[in-house]
């Protein structure tokens, strides 16, 4: 869990990777081996020395790779100075990476949030190197997109996982290893009426049995917001016209899952 959760559990920080892809992005980066630390109380009170000393003992870490304002410990003692010193001591390097900028922003999880609430797809892209991906599993819906000649495959994702804004966005949808052309809509499907939010994607060209599968859905480009039509009729052509601008949209963009 995020930090904030433990120390401010109101203001419960949704994360923008789950595990699973944290870690098969890190292993594409050639990380061999990734050890996950559950962020407790009794772990925010070990200082630098404690926990640096665990890292020798468990992981046999010779070497600390850190960015330029990194800093672990209690009260967060063990900034990049007080490190390096630590190192010289008891024996390990530490490598401070610079902050990456492009077009002159820092890259950092602030920004790609604050881009994310803003709706921008490929500026979160950008920042982050890969799609924006909601990942989870393909669960039973209301049948409405069936209905309307749109089956859409319902997305259970994982509690916590941000969101971009509500409305529909042209997406790629990756099934077993190949990416489809889709709309995904984030909402309340308010023509409907409906009070909760889900996450519905309409694959293009695709009719196989997804329920229960896992699906990773990315996010490419926001197409309209949502809109609450006077009848089912007008639904059906808004949603004619979105495929066809969602796949102008798809046409220059890559969907190999990055």
């Amino acid at each position: 869990q995020h930090p904030e959760d433990l120390f401010s559990p109101k203001a419960k920080l949704p994360f923008l990777t789950d595990m699973k892809a944290r870690t098969s992005f890190l292993k594409k980066e050639g990380v061999d081996f990734v050890a996950p630390l559950s962020f407790s109380r009794e772990l925010a009170q070990l200082d630098a020395r404690s926990f640096i000393c665990l890292l020798q003992k468990h992981l046999k870490m010779r070497r600390l790779v850190i960015g330029s304002d990194f800093a672990l410990g209690h009260d967060r003692a063990g900034d990049t100075t007080a490190l390096e010193k630590l190192g010289k001591e008891i024996g390990f390097k530490v490598t401070i990476v610079l902050p990456l900028e492009i077009n002159g922003e820092v890259v950092s999880s602030t920004a790609i949030r604050q881009a994310m609430a803003a709706g921008d797809m490929p500026r979160v892209r950008k920042l982050a190197g890969h799609y924006f991906s909601l990942h989870g599993k393909v669960v039973p819906g209301t049948g409405r997109g069936e209905g309307l000649g749109f089956p859409t495959a319902n997305l259970n994702v994982s509690k916590g996982q941000a969101l971009p804004p509500d409305g529909v966005y042209a997406s790629w949808a990756h099934i077993n290893g190949e990416a489809y052309e889709s709309l995904t809509n984030v909402g309340l499907c308010p023509t409907f009426d409906s009070t909760e939010r889900t996450i519905e994607t309409y694959i293009i060209d695709y009719s196989g049995d997804l329920y229960g599968n896992d699906l990773y859905v990315d996010m490419v480009g926001k197409l309209r917001e949502e809109e609450k039509f006077d009848s089912i009729d007008d639904l059906k052509v808004q949603i004619t016209d979105d495929i066809e601008r969602g796949r102008k949209i798809l046409e220059s963009a890559d969907g190999t899952k990055l």
